[in-house]
């Protein structure tokens, strides 16, 4: 394993550098890097709508949806400049929140199954923000089931009736498209059966509840479905091949999840470093001491494991079980840092809000969004099986 740069990735990372210290929007760099986990919310801003800003911007550098085909929005990059790019972009990268759904496991999902003519005329818009797309597969009986979902799709004609219920659908409320898989043909195995679609989420019939979340943020809904048309020339794959498709989807989703998720363990270094009990220092404390440590180390194996992939990837390799490995580490250790920091705090754990508050609230809102990193992208349990195999 080589951590150094080519000569041509150390020109590429220069070239970011320098586009983003030019560009990028310097008055929310620090609201963005203080931004409790789980909960990007600006002051002053709609993070949808100064997405879409950064995101067109992006897009209008070429720097958007890197690894895709310059002809769909893309840049052609290889898989290691998109890492570089990502590393460079920095907090500014969380602006992209809104839209990596779309461009990590939708997009991806189109170029694979959809007609020329659709990608032609979905990735462009998709790449520059101007489109959002979410993904419509968790059931309400379902959860980590997909293919034991039940809407249907009935055929009539040259179009398809979409009936049921999706839950758990990150962003549905501000997407503009989303994917969805449904029951074509209940007679079947469950795996057998399936057919994906896309959708205009504007579409009659589309009705988008949010979902009120334990850390006060409404992120993601329910979507019910009454009657909905979608014509045959928005399927994507073969009737009955949805599961097929979807696991295109699943891939990418479990690789764009692995490759972000941020484990806790920066903040609660800093905080313990900060944190004056009635003992002295908190990192002073032996036992204290022993759990950073702990998690000193599971941060590294997590940062070299992610080194295993990228370069797998620089030498155009496919990697292994890296990112789900990543995703069920850094999981766990997430929800464990946060438990810690609340137990340090007390009573000044429950407080948010007001500025002496941000380091004690952003613990909160780790913690409460902690339990929801242990399952979307697959539970403990689904990676464990797909680390083990």
């Amino acid at each position: 394993m080589n951590f150094d740069d080519t000569p041509q990735e150390a020109a590429f990372r220069e070239t970011a550098r320098a586009w983003v210290a030019a560009n990028a929007p310097k008055d929310l760099e620090a609201e963005l890097a203080s931004s409790s986990l789980g909960r990007i919310r600006l002051k002053h801003a709609d993070i949808v709508e100064v997405g879409k800003a950064w995101q067109k911007k992006k897009a209008e550098g070429g720097w958007a949806c890197l690894h895709w085909p310059r002809e769909y929005g893309g840049r052609g990059a290889t898989p290691i400049e998109r890492v570089i790019w990502q590393q460079e972009e920095g907090v500014y990268g969380k602006l992209t929140q809104p839209f990596q759904i779309g461009e990590g496991m939708c997009g991806p999902t189109v170029m694979a199954y959809g007609s020329e003519a659709h990608k032609r005329r979905y990735l462009p818009k998709l790449a520059s923000g101007e489109e959002i797309w979410c993904q419509l597969f968790s059931e309400p009986a379902g959860g980590s089931d997909v293919a034991g979902l039940r809407t249907r799709a009935e055929q009539r004609g040259d179009d398809w009736i979409i009936n049921g219920q999706k839950i758990w659908t990150s962003g549905a409320h501000y997407s503009d498209y989303g994917l969805l898989i449904t029951r074509t043909d209940p007679n079947v195995p469950k795996h057998k059966g399936l057919t994906m679609f896309f959708l205009d989420m504007k579409s009659p019939g589309v009705e988008v509840r949010p979902i009120k979340q334990a850390n006060g943020m409404q992120e993601f809904n329910e979507v019910y479905f009454t009657d909905v048309v979608i014509p045959d020339s928005q399927r994507l794959g073969a009737v009955g091949d949805g599961w097929n498709v979807s696991l295109t989807t699943l891939m990418n989703e479990r690789m764009s999840i692995g490759a972000r998720l941020a484990t806790g363990f920066p903040e609660i270094f800093e905080f313990c470093t900060n944190l004056m009990t009635d003992n002295g220092l908190a990192i002073d404390d032996r036992a204290t001491r022993s759990k950073l440590a702990s998690w000193a180390v599971k941060a590294s194996g997590l940062k070299y494991t992610s080194y295993r992939a990228i370069s797998a990837l620089s030498k155009g390799e496919r990697p292994g079980p890296e990112n789900s490995i990543g995703k069920l580490v850094a999981g766990v250790m997430l929800q464990d840092i946060a438990t810690y920091a609340m137990d340090l705090e007390g009573a000044a754990g429950v407080l948010t809000g007001a500025d002496e508050q941000v380091t004690q609230g952003q613990f909160q809102q780790m913690l409460l969004t902690s339990p929801s990193m242990r399952i979307a992208g697959g539970t403990d349990e689904s990676l464990r099986n797909i680390i083990a195999e």
